[in-house]
């Protein structure tokens, strides 16, 4: 599935939905990552977060979080 948006996010309900999100910034700057591949690979970062916890997911509307940067599709 793509999904097109105007911030990177990690959602519970994308989890497992093999998700390829695409998202440009206020820049204009446009990222592409593979939800999935981020999520598992920084899963217990997710789930200790308390927006994580209480909202079922993480936004940042400027860019790929430092931690998930290796993981971008180019």
């Amino acid at each position: 599935m793509q999904l097109t948006t105007k911030r990177f996010v990690i959602r519970k309900s994308l989890i497992g939905q093999n998700t390829i999100i695409t998202f440009t910034n206020k820049k204009g700057e446009t990222y592409t990552y593979d939800h999935d591949a981020i999520y598992s690979a920084n899963q217990e970062k997710f789930e200790t977060m308390e927006c994580f916890q209480k909202y079922g997911n993480y936004t940042n509307s400027n860019n790929i979080p430092a931690f998930a940067r290796h993981l971008q599709i180019k």
